[in-house]
């Protein structure tokens, strides 16, 4: 299967962020406050975000398109130029009134020791440029990732999945909130636990997350509903079926940004000819080598290929 991955031609669209990390010693606590003092001593820079969830598919062979609002400013810059580096083909439309969103973390030991968001929402005529340009480039592509980090790149998101829908690509969407409605009618919605939570409730049993579940994918037209549940694995529910992978046993070193390499392995496998049970059996696989990495990483598909 996954020799076919290089003739998948795959659109993500969403909310992107430079992701900024300090790497230090920490050898003291600050005079001043109760605190480590980090001696920075190398800084880098990684895709985040949407931005992420196509670097992961680019790293696993896709042919990657990208788009999404960035600001006029050098973190802009940075992430048209890793994505060029990422060989993605990256529509990254301007607002000039906004920052591009940064997430800057500083490393000590190994340790995230703090986090420093630094977002603008995008202006609307901005998202009305996106949504014509999505439109024009969703009928190059085999499937549509519409990755929603709640940063408000996604306002037309309904309509989005609509005319991806009315030109047969699957779409699957990565949630964020508690308000689902806007995603009727997607392929495949893959929230984590804690955002599932957000929507259903609590179960009390397994068979009570499998009633809710399927309840929920009902009510929003659906093909399938894909849970990731940390330790416990992954659940996909579809019509009238429940497939679930345990979670590989290995050491999580880091979990941030693997929500985004099982949507873009699970997408990429669907577009290659995968049923549901191998797309998430290789998208768990996937999700297991990823949270052995620092911060926001992907996995190649030799690595892949070697796990499987």
């Amino acid at each position: 299967m996954l020799e076919k991955v290089s003739q998948v031609r795959l659109l993500v669209v969403g909310d992107v962020m430079l992701d900024r990390y300090w790497f230090g010693e920490v050898n003291r606590i600050s005079p001043e406050a109760p605190v480590p003092v980090v001696k920075v001593e190398r800084q880098e820079e990684r895709l985040g975000g949407a931005a992420n969830v196509a670097r992961n598919a680019a790293s696993l062979g896709a042919v990657t398109a990208l788009l999404s609002v960035v600001g006029d400013d050098d973190a802009g810059r940075a992430l048209g130029r890793l994505l060029e580096d990422g060989q993605i083909d990256a529509g990254l439309h301007i607002d000039r009134d906004i920052d591009t969103i940064v997430k800057l973390r500083v490393i000590g030991r190994q340790q995230q020791l703090l986090r420093i968001d630094f977002e603008t929402p995008p202006s609307h005529e901005i998202l009305q440029a996106k949504l014509a340009d999505f439109e024009r480039r969703v009928a190059d592509a085999d499937v549509v990732i519409l990755s929603d980090y709640g940063k408000g790149g996604l306002t037309h998101i309904a309509e989005m999945i609509r005319i991806a829908r009315a030109a047969a690509k699957p779409v699957l969407v990565d949630p964020k909130g508690d308000e689902w409605g806007k995603y009727a009618g997607a392929t495949v919605i893959t929230p984590n636990r804690s955002e599932l939570r957000e929507v259903v409730g609590r179960w009390s049993s397994e068979e009570d997350l499998i009633a809710k579940s399927q309840k929920l994918r009902a009510e929003l037209g659906i093909e399938a509903l894909l849970v990731t549940r940390s330790e416990e694995g992954m659940t996909l529910f579809a019509d009238g079926e429940t497939h679930h992978q345990a979670a590989k046993a290995r050491e999580v070193f880091d979990v941030s940004g693997a929500g985004d390499t099982v949507i873009a392995t699970l997408a990429v496998m669907i577009a290659a000819g995968a049923d549901w049970a191998e797309a998430i059996r290789i998208a768990n696989v996937a999700a297991g080598i990823v949270v052995g990495k620092l911060g926001t990483a992907v996995v190649t598909r030799q690595e892949l290929a070697a796990a499987l």
